[in-house]
């Protein structure tokens, strides 16, 4: 979404309405960024644009995203928290997980986009 909002043409094709999800996590980061770039009048009307997307986070999300995050911290990647349960929950969905973080690039079920 970051990207997106950005203006970044490469992600255009991926924010279709039918198929896009999000978490809480992905919009309080979208949120922060918008209001630290611009004011918190544009922040609070992307963060409804995109609140419309959001899908919960399940427990088993969490236990299997902070198990990658540690993995990948163990390997000297960081991840963040977002991501890393983001990740997870893409998996349980079954959908792509869409992002232009180099240390997602070569998982599966990724779509890495610069």
């Amino acid at each position: 979404m970051i990207e997106y909002v950005r203006g970044n043409r490469n992600y255009l094709k991926y924010f279709d309405a039918d198929t896009m999800i999000t978490s809480i996590l992905n919009l309080m980061e979208l949120y922060f960024l918008i209001l630290r770039e611009h004011d918190e009048e544009k922040a609070d009307v992307v963060y409804t644009v995109f609140k419309q997307y959001q899908t919960e986070i399940e427990e088993q999300d969490i236990r299997k995203g902070m198990r990658l995050r540690l993995k990948a911290k163990l390997d000297k990647i960081d991840l963040s928290y977002a991501d890393a349960t983001g990740y997870a929950m893409s998996e349980r969905l079954g959908a792509k997980f869409l992002t232009g973080d180099s240390s997602f690039k070569m998982m599966p079920n990724v779509e890495f986009v610069k």
